[in-house]
């Protein structure tokens, strides 16, 4: 207890902007911060731009989040509320990893007894994003990715969990620069094997690529399990 009560106290004398803690002091919980993410444009690093890794810090002054960027965010704005800065890492077969931040219920409040994991991510993909505080371990919500994470070549095969303070002093919240140390690190991390079975990995690619043939500029939520999920981004919705 002492030691989490000294990383909350150094959590708390970052050198935040007035913006910054506005938003911090608007955004509580971690639904506020997944609408938050929803509502900000997927950052797709196109060309003549180079690849970010932006900090909580970039994401406030560019106004855009790609999936690695979105968790840095939640994580320092919600460690302000008193929520370990954890994050579960997905390997996939075709090396397109994905990165959510995860939380427990009830984790911001010491006398009180926590509940599920929940998760709050963005994604170009909509079942990709957060799911409500309601799985019993990281795996069970880990597991509740494995059939969205299915395109026309992903698939998981492992994940992680892993508390962003093994960074130490790293920069990883407010940084200016790209903070490329975290997706090392982050590589550079065990992960535990997750795997769907082949029958139902092939169901699910079949589905996906004929649902993109039909529909080339949708993407499919055909998926069960969706009263889990966290609100989706509109243009999600927009031509369901």
């Amino acid at each position: 207890m002492r030691r989490a009560k000294e990383q909350r106290t150094q959590s708390k004398e970052l050198n935040f902007t007035p913006a910054e803690r506005r938003l911090i002091a608007r955004l509580r919980t971690p639904l506020a911060v997944q609408q938050y993410l929803n509502a900000l444009p997927y950052n797709t690093e196109p060309p003549p731009g180079r690849a970010t890794l932006r900090s909580f810090r970039g994401v406030v002054r560019h106004h855009t989040a790609h999936c690695l960027e979105a968790a840095l965010f939640a994580a320092t704005l919600l460690e302000q509320h008193g929520y370990p800065p954890l994050v579960i890492s997905f390997e996939s077969i075709d090396e397109l990893d994905h990165v959510i931040f995860v939380y427990q219920s009830n984790a911001q409040r010491p006398k009180s007894s926590v509940g599920g994991w929940g998760s709050v991510a963005r994604s170009r993909d909509p079942g990709l994003h957060g799911r409500k505080p309601v799985f019993a371990t990281p795996r069970a919500l880990a597991a509740s990715y494995l059939d969205t994470y299915v395109d026309l070549t992903g698939r998981i095969e492992a994940f992680a969990l892993v508390d962003l303070r093994v960074m130490g002093n790293y920069d990883w919240r407010l940084s200016e620069k790209n903070v490329w140390k975290v997706e090392r690190m982050l590589l550079d991390t065990k992960h535990e094997p997750l795997t769907m079975s082949d029958a139902r990995y092939r169901d699910f690619h079949r589905r996906y690529r004929a649902f993109r043939g039909q529909y080339p500029d949708r993407k499919p939520l055909f998926y069960g399990g969706r009263e889990k999920w966290t609100p989706i981004p509109k243009e999600f919705l927009s031509r369901v």
